[in-house]
Protein backbone atom coordinates (compact mmCIF):
# COMPACT_ATOMS: atom_id res chain seq x y z
CA UNK A 1 0.00 0.00 0.00
CA UNK A 2 1.42 3.36 -1.06
CA UNK A 3 0.96 6.78 0.49
CA UNK A 4 0.80 9.24 -2.42
CA UNK A 5 1.66 12.86 -1.62
CA UNK A 6 1.58 15.87 -3.94
CA UNK A 7 4.91 17.68 -4.02
CA UNK A 8 5.30 20.90 -2.06
CA UNK A 9 8.54 22.79 -1.33
CA UNK A 10 8.80 21.17 2.11
CA UNK A 11 9.70 17.92 0.29
CA UNK A 12 12.43 19.54 -1.81
CA UNK A 13 15.35 18.06 0.14
CA UNK A 14 13.88 14.55 0.04
CA UNK A 15 13.06 14.92 -3.65
CA UNK A 16 16.57 16.02 -4.62
CA UNK A 17 18.22 13.37 -2.43
CA UNK A 18 16.16 10.71 -4.20
CA UNK A 19 17.08 12.04 -7.66
CA UNK A 20 20.77 11.89 -6.72
CA UNK A 21 20.57 8.13 -6.06
CA UNK A 22 18.00 7.08 -8.66
CA UNK A 23 18.88 4.61 -11.42
CA UNK A 24 17.06 6.48 -14.21
CA UNK A 25 17.27 10.17 -13.29
CA UNK A 26 19.27 13.06 -14.73
CA UNK A 27 19.94 16.57 -13.44
CA UNK A 28 16.75 17.77 -15.17
CA UNK A 29 14.75 16.31 -12.26
CA UNK A 30 16.39 18.37 -9.54
CA UNK A 31 13.98 21.01 -8.33
CA UNK A 32 16.50 23.74 -9.19
CA UNK A 33 15.98 22.78 -12.83
CA UNK A 34 12.28 21.92 -12.74
CA UNK A 35 11.25 25.05 -10.88
CA UNK A 36 12.98 27.67 -13.04
CA UNK A 37 9.80 27.90 -15.16
CA UNK A 38 7.31 27.14 -12.38
CA UNK A 39 5.21 30.14 -13.47
CA UNK A 40 4.39 28.35 -16.75
CA UNK A 41 3.23 25.02 -15.32
CA UNK A 42 0.87 23.96 -12.55
CA UNK A 43 3.17 21.48 -10.87
CA UNK A 44 1.55 18.24 -9.77
CA UNK A 45 4.61 16.11 -9.06
CA UNK A 46 4.00 13.14 -6.79
CA UNK A 47 5.96 11.29 -4.11
CA UNK A 48 5.22 7.64 -3.34
CA UNK A 49 5.95 6.41 0.17
CA UNK A 50 5.93 2.76 1.26
CA UNK A 51 6.16 1.84 4.94
CA UNK A 52 7.20 5.42 5.69
CA UNK A 53 10.12 5.48 3.21
CA UNK A 54 10.24 7.37 -0.07
CA UNK A 55 9.83 4.67 -2.70
CA UNK A 56 9.72 6.63 -6.00
CA UNK A 57 8.77 10.00 -7.48
CA UNK A 58 6.89 11.25 -10.53
CA UNK A 59 7.66 14.69 -12.08
CA UNK A 60 4.34 15.96 -13.46
CA UNK A 61 2.03 18.90 -13.91
CA UNK A 62 -1.69 19.45 -14.35
CA UNK A 63 -3.51 20.62 -17.48
CA UNK A 64 -7.23 20.71 -16.74
CA UNK A 65 -8.22 17.15 -15.85
CA UNK A 66 -5.03 15.62 -17.31
CA UNK A 67 -1.89 14.68 -15.39
CA UNK A 68 1.09 15.20 -17.71
CA UNK A 69 4.70 14.14 -17.54
CA UNK A 70 6.30 17.53 -17.11
CA UNK A 71 6.17 19.41 -20.45
CA UNK A 72 9.04 21.61 -19.30
CA UNK A 73 11.36 18.60 -19.54
CA UNK A 74 12.53 16.56 -22.51
CA UNK A 75 11.39 13.35 -20.84
CA UNK A 76 9.70 12.26 -17.62
CA UNK A 77 8.23 9.11 -16.17
CA UNK A 78 8.56 7.33 -12.85
CA UNK A 79 11.92 7.93 -11.15
CA UNK A 80 13.12 4.78 -9.39
CA UNK A 81 16.05 3.66 -7.27
CA UNK A 82 17.74 0.29 -7.45
CA UNK A 83 15.38 -1.28 -4.87
CA UNK A 84 12.16 -0.75 -6.86
CA UNK A 85 10.73 -3.99 -8.28
CA UNK A 86 8.25 -4.76 -11.03
CA UNK A 87 5.65 -5.93 -8.49
CA UNK A 88 5.98 -2.61 -6.69
CA UNK A 89 5.52 -0.64 -9.89
CA UNK A 90 2.44 -2.57 -10.99
CA UNK A 91 0.82 -1.98 -7.61
CA UNK A 92 1.90 1.67 -7.69
CA UNK A 93 0.17 2.41 -10.98
CA UNK A 94 -3.02 0.68 -9.88
CA UNK A 95 -3.10 2.86 -6.77
CA UNK A 96 -2.08 5.95 -8.74
CA UNK A 97 -5.15 5.60 -10.95
CA UNK A 98 -7.43 5.38 -7.90
CA UNK A 99 -5.71 8.44 -6.39
CA UNK A 100 -6.06 10.45 -9.60
CA UNK A 101 -9.75 9.61 -9.95
CA UNK A 102 -10.37 10.83 -6.41
CA UNK A 103 -8.52 14.07 -7.26
CA UNK A 104 -10.76 14.67 -10.28
CA UNK A 105 -8.34 13.64 -13.03
CA UNK A 106 -9.59 11.83 -16.12
CA UNK A 107 -6.47 11.18 -18.21
CA UNK A 108 -2.70 10.75 -18.02
CA UNK A 109 -0.08 11.74 -20.62
CA UNK A 110 3.10 9.87 -19.76
CA UNK A 111 6.57 10.32 -21.27
CA UNK A 112 9.05 7.67 -20.09
CA UNK A 113 12.76 8.32 -19.89
CA UNK A 114 14.55 6.90 -22.98
CA UNK A 115 16.67 3.89 -22.11
CA UNK A 116 19.96 5.53 -23.02
CA UNK A 117 19.62 7.63 -19.85
CA UNK A 118 19.17 4.60 -17.56
CA UNK A 119 22.12 3.72 -15.33
CA UNK A 120 20.43 0.32 -14.82
CA UNK A 121 17.50 -1.18 -16.77
CA UNK A 122 14.40 0.79 -15.77
CA UNK A 123 11.45 -0.08 -17.98
CA UNK A 124 9.21 -1.51 -15.25
CA UNK A 125 6.90 1.45 -15.82
CA UNK A 126 6.38 0.52 -19.48
CA UNK A 127 5.20 -2.94 -18.49
CA UNK A 128 2.96 -1.60 -15.74
CA UNK A 129 1.20 1.10 -17.76
CA UNK A 130 0.49 -1.39 -20.56
CA UNK A 131 -1.05 -4.09 -18.37
CA UNK A 132 -2.43 -2.12 -15.43
CA UNK A 133 -3.44 1.15 -17.14
CA UNK A 134 -4.23 -0.07 -20.68
CA UNK A 135 -2.02 2.74 -21.95
CA UNK A 136 -1.69 3.36 -25.69
CA UNK A 137 1.10 4.99 -27.61
CA UNK A 138 -0.12 8.45 -28.59
CA UNK A 139 3.03 10.11 -29.93
CA UNK A 140 6.47 8.98 -31.05
CA UNK A 141 9.46 11.15 -31.90
CA UNK A 142 12.71 9.85 -33.35
CA UNK A 143 16.04 11.02 -32.01
CA UNK A 144 19.53 10.18 -33.23
CA UNK A 145 22.15 8.64 -30.95
CA UNK A 146 25.76 7.55 -31.41
CA UNK A 147 27.23 4.63 -29.50
CA UNK A 148 30.52 6.40 -28.88
CA UNK A 149 32.61 3.26 -28.43
CA UNK A 150 31.64 2.01 -31.88
CA UNK A 151 33.75 4.77 -33.50
CA UNK A 152 31.78 4.63 -36.73
CA UNK A 153 33.37 6.42 -39.65
CA UNK A 154 31.91 9.82 -40.48
CA UNK A 155 30.30 10.39 -43.85
CA UNK A 156 32.55 11.89 -46.52
CA UNK A 157 30.97 15.35 -46.48
CA UNK A 158 31.55 15.64 -42.72
CA UNK A 159 35.16 14.53 -43.11
CA UNK A 160 35.62 17.05 -45.92
CA UNK A 161 34.28 19.92 -43.77
CA UNK A 162 36.38 18.80 -40.79
CA UNK A 163 39.49 18.95 -42.97
CA UNK A 164 38.44 22.42 -44.10
CA UNK A 165 38.05 23.49 -40.47
CA UNK A 166 41.59 22.32 -39.70
CA UNK A 167 43.02 24.02 -42.77
CA UNK A 168 41.30 27.35 -42.07
CA UNK A 169 42.14 27.85 -38.42
CA UNK A 170 38.77 27.04 -36.85
CA UNK A 171 39.19 26.81 -33.08
CA UNK A 172 36.83 25.29 -30.51
CA UNK A 173 36.36 26.79 -27.05
CA UNK A 174 34.80 24.83 -24.16
CA UNK A 175 32.70 26.78 -21.65
CA UNK A 176 32.41 29.60 -24.15
CA UNK A 177 30.04 32.56 -24.22
CA UNK A 178 26.34 31.70 -24.22
CA UNK A 179 25.41 35.22 -25.27
CA UNK A 180 27.61 35.06 -28.38
CA UNK A 181 26.05 31.76 -29.37
CA UNK A 182 22.49 32.90 -28.65
CA UNK A 183 22.83 35.64 -31.28
CA UNK A 184 23.76 33.00 -33.88
CA UNK A 185 21.00 30.66 -32.67
CA UNK A 186 18.26 33.31 -32.65
CA UNK A 187 19.19 34.59 -36.11
CA UNK A 188 19.32 31.08 -37.59
CA UNK A 189 16.00 29.92 -36.09
CA UNK A 190 14.23 33.12 -37.13
CA UNK A 191 15.60 32.97 -40.65
CA UNK A 192 14.91 29.26 -41.29
CA UNK A 193 11.78 28.54 -39.25
CA UNK A 194 10.42 31.86 -37.96
CA UNK A 195 10.98 30.41 -34.47
CA UNK A 196 12.81 31.11 -31.21
CA UNK A 197 14.68 28.80 -28.82
CA UNK A 198 12.60 27.17 -26.09
CA UNK A 199 14.87 28.81 -23.51
CA UNK A 200 15.69 32.49 -23.46
CA UNK A 201 19.33 33.48 -23.01
CA UNK A 202 18.55 34.62 -19.47
CA UNK A 203 16.95 31.27 -18.61
CA UNK A 204 19.88 29.30 -19.99
CA UNK A 205 22.38 31.48 -18.14
CA UNK A 206 20.40 30.89 -14.94
CA UNK A 207 20.35 27.13 -15.49
CA UNK A 208 24.05 27.06 -16.30
CA UNK A 209 24.81 28.96 -13.09
CA UNK A 210 22.88 26.27 -11.19
CA UNK A 211 24.37 23.31 -13.08
CA UNK A 212 27.82 24.41 -14.27
CA UNK A 213 29.10 20.84 -14.64
CA UNK A 214 26.07 19.69 -16.62
CA UNK A 215 25.45 22.53 -19.07
CA UNK A 216 28.48 23.23 -21.23
CA UNK A 217 28.67 25.67 -24.13
CA UNK A 218 31.04 24.95 -27.02
CA UNK A 219 31.67 27.67 -29.61
CA UNK A 220 33.67 27.53 -32.85
CA UNK A 221 35.65 30.59 -33.94
CA UNK A 222 37.44 31.67 -37.09
CA UNK A 223 39.56 34.81 -37.35
CA UNK A 224 38.46 35.82 -33.87
CA UNK A 225 34.68 35.71 -34.37
CA UNK A 226 32.07 33.08 -33.67
CA UNK A 227 30.84 30.92 -36.56
CA UNK A 228 28.78 28.35 -34.66
CA UNK A 229 28.13 26.62 -31.37
CA UNK A 230 26.55 23.75 -29.45
CA UNK A 231 24.94 23.75 -26.01
CA UNK A 232 25.44 20.36 -24.39
CA UNK A 233 23.60 18.78 -21.48
CA UNK A 234 26.01 16.36 -19.79
CA UNK A 235 24.36 13.59 -17.79
CA UNK A 236 25.96 10.53 -16.23
CA UNK A 237 26.35 8.62 -19.48
CA UNK A 238 24.87 10.80 -22.23
CA UNK A 239 26.26 13.88 -23.94
CA UNK A 240 23.11 15.51 -25.29
CA UNK A 241 23.13 18.32 -27.84
CA UNK A 242 20.41 20.67 -26.59
CA UNK A 243 20.98 23.51 -29.08
CA UNK A 244 23.16 23.75 -32.17
CA UNK A 245 23.53 26.46 -34.78
CA UNK A 246 25.97 27.96 -37.25
CA UNK A 247 26.04 30.97 -39.52
CA UNK A 248 26.86 30.66 -43.23
CA UNK A 249 30.59 30.85 -42.53
CA UNK A 250 30.24 28.09 -39.96
CA UNK A 251 28.51 25.83 -42.47
CA UNK A 252 31.23 26.44 -45.03
CA UNK A 253 34.17 25.93 -42.68
CA UNK A 254 32.96 22.98 -40.60
CA UNK A 255 32.05 24.56 -37.25
CA UNK A 256 29.84 21.61 -36.25
CA UNK A 257 32.40 19.05 -37.36
CA UNK A 258 35.15 20.76 -35.36
CA UNK A 259 33.00 20.80 -32.21
CA UNK A 260 31.86 17.18 -32.56
CA UNK A 261 35.44 16.06 -33.10
CA UNK A 262 36.39 17.80 -29.85
CA UNK A 263 33.49 16.20 -27.98
CA UNK A 264 33.78 12.67 -29.37
CA UNK A 265 37.53 12.19 -29.55
CA UNK A 266 38.97 14.51 -26.92
CA UNK A 267 36.65 15.68 -24.14
CA UNK A 268 34.13 12.81 -23.72
CA UNK A 269 35.54 9.75 -25.53
CA UNK A 270 34.65 7.38 -22.68
CA UNK A 271 30.95 8.29 -22.56
CA UNK A 272 28.59 5.58 -23.86
CA UNK A 273 26.23 7.84 -25.82
CA UNK A 274 26.10 11.08 -27.76
CA UNK A 275 22.47 12.08 -28.27
CA UNK A 276 21.68 14.56 -31.04
CA UNK A 277 18.03 14.88 -30.02
CA UNK A 278 14.89 14.82 -32.13
CA UNK A 279 14.60 15.69 -35.83
CA UNK A 280 10.83 15.58 -36.16
CA UNK A 281 8.18 18.28 -36.37
CA UNK A 282 4.37 18.43 -36.18
CA UNK A 283 4.42 16.21 -33.07
CA UNK A 284 6.48 13.53 -34.76
CA UNK A 285 4.43 13.32 -37.95
CA UNK A 286 7.10 14.85 -40.19
CA UNK A 287 10.82 14.06 -40.36
CA UNK A 288 13.24 16.86 -41.14
CA UNK A 289 15.20 14.65 -43.53
CA UNK A 290 18.06 17.09 -44.04
CA UNK A 291 18.60 17.51 -40.30
CA UNK A 292 18.42 13.82 -39.45
CA UNK A 293 20.71 12.93 -42.39
CA UNK A 294 23.24 15.43 -41.00
CA UNK A 295 23.17 13.61 -37.65
CA UNK A 296 23.27 10.16 -39.22
CA UNK A 297 26.37 11.28 -41.10
CA UNK A 298 28.32 11.13 -37.82
CA UNK A 299 27.19 7.54 -37.24
CA UNK A 300 24.01 8.21 -35.27
CA UNK A 301 20.95 5.97 -35.44
CA UNK A 302 17.41 6.03 -34.06
CA UNK A 303 16.20 6.15 -30.47
CA UNK A 304 12.52 6.94 -29.89
CA UNK A 305 10.98 9.42 -27.46
CA UNK A 306 7.46 8.21 -26.70
CA UNK A 307 4.28 9.55 -25.13
CA UNK A 308 1.60 7.22 -23.75
CA UNK A 309 -1.96 8.04 -22.69
CA UNK A 310 -4.63 6.33 -20.63
CA UNK A 311 -7.87 7.16 -18.89
CA UNK A 312 -8.04 6.77 -15.13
Amino acid sequence: MFEIIKYTPEYRQQWDAYVAKARNATFLFYRNYMDYHSDRFKDYSLLFFKKGKLHSILPAHQVGKTLCSHFGLTYGGLIMNIHVTISDVCQLFEELNVYLRLQGFEKVQYRPIPWIYHLHPSEEDLYAIFWKCKAHLSLRNIGTTIFMQQNLRWRKDHLRRLKKAHQNGVTVVRDASLSEFWEVLNENLEKRFGAKPVHTLQEMELLKSRFPENIIQYNAYRNGHIIGGLTFYITQQVVHGQYSSTNDEGKEFGAMEAIYEQIMYHDYPDYPYLDFGSSTEQQGAWINEGLIAHKEGYGGRGVVYDTYEWTV
